[in-house]
Formats: C-alpha cells, structure tokens, sequence
C-alpha cells in the first residue's frame, strides 16, 4: 500500500518514502510533512528514501526519544544511522535563507552566562567557557545540537522559539556540547 500526502514531491519540497522492512520492502507510506505518529500508516518502519529536502526521525511518537538527521538519500536499514529502534515520528526542516542566530544559556530559564552563536561552533564548553547549555533562544535558522563536541553523540533539532529547558523537549541530563547550523540544500 502506498500513500500520497500532496502534490510537494513535484514541487521540490519535502518528500520522504517509509517502509515497513529493510532494503525498501514491505508496505510504504510517502510523507511531505511532519507525521507524530507512523503506526497510524505502518507497523514499524525499518527503512526510508529521503526524495527531498531534509528530515529528522524519531524513535518515539510526537517528536520524542533519539533523533536523528537525514538528508537526500537512501537509508535501507534503520540501524545504519545509528537507530536502535523502529522510526516512529518525522519532521520536515524548512529551508532557510538568511541569518542563523541563536543564544544558549548555561542554566535553565535564560538564566546564567550565555552568548549568542551566528556560526557553528564545536566545543561549546571551550569557546565559552560554560559548564553546560540548559536553554536556548533560536532567533534565526534551524539548529542541530550535540551531546559531545565536534558534532557527535546525540542531537536535538532546534527550529525558531525558546526553549526554556532542555527538559521539556525530552532531554534530561543531556549535556549539549556543540552546535551546528542545519544549510543543507538537500
């Protein structure tokens, strides 16, 4: 069964193609959108074909758990990226053209030292000398954000607004190390 979500694939926008086993096989479900539920489609989703645009999956409904980002290509087994479990969720980056501008905050609330990053930066810790990110104000741009530096460990998608803390977007205890702005053209 294969389902169609809009006319965006002929359009150059978003288009992801999930299914429910690996190397492509199985039922498909075809997404030009965010979805924060996949079992309302599929079973499971074990691989996917990014046509368009930029994605981040998900291991848990509503935008929850491990994250992960894709770009234009084919992912034919889940735990090739790093997934351990099934794609549950996905959500479209926009495209973004212009300034990126985000200011972290050590402490939750805005509070404590921060500093306002236009550029990628991969050791928070070290460039500006704070203990941790626990909040955030994205002002410009879409932003990845790692939990060890040089761009590695988990990641957590950032799209404009605050985020008062990391705690209510799902990750308690997580320190974020380093940050990446999202250009791909993909």
């Amino acid at each position: 069964m294969h389902f169609i979500t809009g006319p965006a694939k002929l359009m150059g926008e978003g288009c992801i193609i999930f299914y429910e086993d690996r190397n492509f096989q199985g039922r498909s479900y075809e997404c030009m959108s965010d979805c924060s539920d996949m079992s309302s489609y599929l079973s499971r989703c074990n691989s996917c074909r990014v046509e368009n645009g930029c994605f981040m999956v998900y291991d848990r409904p509503n935008y929850m758990g491990n994250q992960y980002f894709l770009r234009r290509g084919e992912y034919s087994d889940y735990m090739s990226f790093g997934m351990s479990d099934s794609i549950r969720s996905c959500r479209l980056i926009p495209q973004h053209r212009g300034s990126y501008r985000i200011r972290i905050y050590e402490r939750e609330n805005f509070q404590g030292p921060n500093h306002e990053l236009m550029d990628d930066c991969d050791n928070i810790m070290d460039r500006y000398s704070l203990s941790d990110c626990q909040s955030c104000n994205v002002i410009d741009g879409h932003w990845l954000m790692y939990e060890q530096p040089h761009y590695r460990g988990r990641m957590v998608y950032l799209r404009p607004g605050e985020y008062r803390s990391m705690r209510d977007i799902g990750y308690s205890g997580m320190r974020l190390s380093s940050a990446r702005r999202i250009m791909d053209s993909c």
